[in-house]
């Protein structure tokens, strides 16, 4: 029953997409509000319909429901209740239907919240949505159906019998329960992770969230509105996908840390690419909207960054999901691909077309000038200049190269971690020194001197913290040089929070707290940019003192033998092999961690033994100055083969991504505006134009 209530809801789901769309248009085109508000309400109804349809595969996963395809081929008797929920978005049929149903989440929140003050723009806005949303509706329905079931067809020749199908075929019967129970696949051992819990839903709705301001910049593309109201519009939705593909990408670099076993958790793998693509453009617009906000400039590059934003979603979706590359994130080469490419291509060619028919009509000019090199407005399109070289680089690495190396010369390409930082580190650099000097600049004219005079206080705190590292032994000097850009562009923030604080102190005497809570009260979206600051400057410490101080070392040990590794010793004590609930055999090591002769910690590493691959497991030891992180490659009773890796401040890189996401938090908040008199006397406070 669950099968033909999904595939109903589904099918539903998929007429309501495409009939909002056309409804939508019309009304829009026409002017007419009856079709507005049909469109409207199709719209609306593909998130309970898909709601359901996502419900229904889920009590099958749960309910071990092995006749239908999807269950069969992502679970096994053995698999853990969590794991079969997760199972939802473990391979491409079922994480098709997820991103459906977030689509339509996302649809349905933003109808709820700009209907009424966005009225023009809405259909728009809901077409561009539906369209999306219908597209991949028919990507699961027709191509990646998850309510396929197993059938017998008992009059075909042996090897034909069994095939998979939505509909029930003529002369089908079901195959025995007791066979589909014994034949169950299980989920793919990289999925066996508490961040797969997170991760891909964390992804997911960081690449949906960012549907939302495309759509409304083709509303205003369609509609001839090109004012700052789209913008303002869709400022929060940025946020909120942007916050979500932050998460994402910070828990896919754990994961990658705990289960794929080779001490790091970043390896410019094409798919971790895929995902930071849309967050470094997504970056550069919310700091572009900030220059169309206050001074109505770069209508035109702000548009371009969000269908850029957009395309790289779509890009990334289809380099995941197409196998046109290889990654170990990626799922299997499937039928999707060419559908996903043509869509991808032609959503981008509208927009650009749209754009183009606006800029010839005038009404993407700008209403100011650059009046200066130094002022924000300047420094901040100098950032995105930078954003958009990662951005270049990293995609013609990823994807550019290998695709017409292959297409042209036949031979395939693949370009290193090495290769990669070469040449994003120099453009890294750039990044931090511009978001340490930029919010000390004025909007519209900034002199060197008043910049000058501004810088003096975070340099002098920098310059401090790096001579007593120099004091305190670091080096080379390569690290101190990192180090120093990082710290500077978490002086500033740090210094600016104090600033305003102190005012308010000196003008209203409070105390430091309420000084503090009340700055951010006031302005979190600036105060919420300056917590987000300082976490990419300890995300940037954390990524320094991982790469450049660490230790990797492979022994292979006699049972009670001790290595030293630096100032740590690891020692063997034992080996067994123990049968887990869900039917798998590990491989376990017992090792002891010695710190100047002390025992600091009791590691077990083991390697998992899974019908599909074996899975090394790592053991940790983890403190805030690093982690001592031991895998165990090979054992018996008597000897056991270890890698070792000693990360220094590898966890600062976790500790950042909390911060980026508090930071975030703040600046998406609503807005509390305090009372008029409250308002009046913390104007006179602080002066916030700077």
């Amino acid at each position: 029953m669950a099968a033909e209530i999904g595939l109903a809801s589904l099918t539903l789901a998929f007429i309501s997409a495409i009939y909002a769309t056309i409804a939508s248009l019309l009304g829009g085109f026409r002017g007419e509000y009856s079709w507005q508000l049909s469109g409207r309400n199709a719209a609306l109804l593909t998130f309970p319909l898909l709601l359901l349809a996502t419900a229904c595969l889920v009590g099958a996963l749960l309910g071990e429901q092995y006749q239908l395809s999807y269950v069969y081929d992502v679970s096994d008797p053995q698999t853990p209740p969590l794991y079969r929920f997760t199972a939802l978005w473990g391979a491409q049929k079922g994480s098709l239907l997820f991103w459906a149903l977030l689509m339509s989440a996302f649809t349905f929140g933003a109808i709820a919240l700009n209907w009424r003050a966005e009225r023009r723009l809405m259909p728009y806005a809901i077409a561009t949505m539906m369209a999306t949303l219908a597209f991949f509706l028919g990507l699961s329905l027709l191509l990646e159906n998850p309510f396929e079931r197993w059938w017998v067809l008992p009059e075909m020749p042996a090897g034909e019998q069994v095939i998979s199908s939505a509909l029930i075929p003529p002369g089908a019967v079901p195959p025995a329960e007791a066979n589909l129970r014994a034949g169950a696949q299980g989920l793919n051992p990289l999925l066996r992770h508490f961040g797969m819990v997170i991760h891909p839903p964390m992804l997911y709705l960081g690449f949906v969230g960012f549907t939302i301001p495309f759509a409304f910049a083709m509303a205003a593309l369609a509609a001839g509105d090109l004012s700052s109201g789209w913008i303002k519009a869709t400022r929060r939705w940025t946020l909120i996908a942007w916050i979500f593909l932050s998460i994402g990408l910070i828990l896919g670099g754990r994961w990658a840390y705990d289960v794929l076993g080779w001490g790091g958790y970043w390896g410019w793998d094409p798919v971790e690419n895929a995902a930071f693509l849309p967050w470094l453009v997504g970056t550069a617009f919310l700091h572009s909207v900030m220059i169309q906000e206050k001074r109505g400039m770069l209508k035109l590059w702000n548009i371009v960054l969000v269908i850029t934003s957009f395309s790289a979603v779509m890009f990334g979706t289809f380099a995941t999901r197409s196998g046109v590359i290889d990654s170990v994130h990626s799922f299997a080469r499937s039928e999707v691909g060419f559908p996903m490419l043509a869509f991808w291509l032609v959503m981008t060619l509208i927009a650009l077309a749209a754009t183009l028919r606006r800029w010839q009509q005038g009404a993407l000019r700008d209403e100011h000038q650059f009046a200066s090199f130094l002022s924000r407005e300047s420094l901040f399109v100098l950032n995105n200049v930078v954003f958009m070289a990662l951005f270049i680089a990293i995609f013609w690495g990823s994807f550019g190269l290998p695709i017409v190396s292959e297409l042209i010369l036949g031979k395939e390409v693949t370009i290193g971690a090495e290769t990669f930082e070469f040449y994003v580190v120099p453009l890294f650099i750039a990044m931090y020194l511009l978001m340490g000097i930029a919010p000390l600049s004025a909007w519209g004219a900034s002199s060197a001197r008043r910049l000058g005079a501004a810088l003096r206080a975070p340099l002098a705190a920098t310059a401090a913290i790096v001579l007593l590292l120099i004091l305190l032994g670091t080096d080379p000097l390569v690290a101190l040089l990192g180090y120093g850009i990082a710290l500077f562009a978490g002086a500033v923030a740090i210094t600016e929070i104090l600033r305003g604080a102190r005012a308010r102190r000196q003008t209203l005497g409070e105390s430091p707290l309420r000084a503090v809570c009340a700055l951010f009260q006031r302005n979190q979206r600036r105060y919420g940019g300056y917590i987000v600051h300082l976490g990419v400057t300890v995300i940037g410490i954390g990524v320094i003192g991982s790469t450049v101080f660490q230790t990797e070392v492979q022994h292979t040990l006699t049972r009670g033998d001790t290595v030293a590794v630096r100032e740590y010793g690891l020692r063997f004590d034992d080996f067994f092999r123990a049968q887990a609930v869900d039917g798998r055999m590990m491989n376990i090591s017992a090792v002891t961690v010695l710190r100047d002769g002390r025992e600091i910690a009791r590691l077990r590493p083991r390697i998992d033994d899974y019908p599909q691959m074996p899975m090394t497991i790592a053991g940790a030891h983890s403190t805030l100055e690093n982690d001592f992180y031991v895998l165990l490659i090979k054992g018996d009773g008597a000897r056991a083969t270890f890698r070792i890796y000693i990360n220094p401040l590898v966890n600062l890189v976790w500790w950042g991504g909390i911060l980026l996401v508090l930071g975030t938090a703040i600046a998406a908040y609503p807005k509390i505006t305090p009372a008029p008199r409250a308002q009046k006397r913390e104007e006179l406070a602080y002066d916030d134009t700077r």
